[in-house]
């Protein structure tokens, strides 16, 4: 389906065959297609090179090119599949494809574990933890002690980590989520089910109350 149209797909560095990606993510062969008219306009927005950088990513997630953001450069890391400091076409089609509300859970619990994991050690630990919470809170215009905070982060990680070893594992983090379910809520954006109709702007919703962003502490 959109074989032809493929085939008029002007190339781009790291580009993939529309085919290729709709076999291996969530989306189809027109939705992939959809996703490149986005791609080409995030990738040319500062920089035309076809290519992601992080202010072109930015601007395109929070409209704000200078504003530097942990939550902004984690998801920006993570869609840096290569890490060589760009994003590439298939790189971003396969990243966003966790984002799709038809997605697996367990890939979006998966990412959101990598989201949090901001050493890559394969562990959540509390400082690691404070500092997406605070981000978060950044970005929600959201305005509270000091003191909540680490009430925030103090019950949320004694009760996600169930073995008491300091840090949260991916099976911690997994029963946690699922818990708490609204915490990967911030994964799922609703629109890309329906891509190919129509494609608004590429922003991801940062607003949160107060039951997603406080990690369980209002679960008792």
């Amino acid at each position: 389906m959109g074989c032809g149209s493929s085939k008029r797909i002007k190339r781009v560095p790291g580009y993939e065959d529309p085919n290729v990606l709709a076999a291996e993510t969530i989306f189809t062969v027109s939705e992939v297609e959809a996703l490149y008219e986005l791609f080409m306009k995030l990738s040319n927005s500062i920089i035309a090179d076809g290519l992601i950088h992080k202010e072109e990513f930015q601007l395109a997630l929070f409209r704000n090119k200078n504003q530097r953001n942990l939550f902004a450069d984690r998801i920006f890391d993570l869609f840096d599949i290569k890490r060589n400091g760009v994003i590439e076409f298939g790189e971003f089609v396969r990243s966003l494809g966790v984002f799709h509300p038809n997605a697996p859970v367990a890939d979006k619990i998966a990412f959101a574990f990598r989201l949090y994991d901001l050493k890559r050690t394969g562990f959540i630990k509390r400082e690691e933890l404070k500092e997406m919470v605070l981000a978060l809170l950044h970005e929600s215009d959201l305005v509270i002690s000091e003191d909540a905070v680490e009430t925030i982060v103090d019950k949320t990680f004694s009760e996600a980590d169930t073995k008491g070893d300091g840090r949260i594992d991916p099976e911690e983090w997994k029963a946690f989520v699922s818990k708490y379910p609204s915490l990967i809520k911030i994964m799922t954006l609703p629109y890309l089910k329906d891509i190919s109709l129509a494609f608004p702007s590429f922003v991801v919703r940062t607003e949160i109350d107060d039951s997603e962003l406080y990690l369980g502490v209002n679960g008792d």
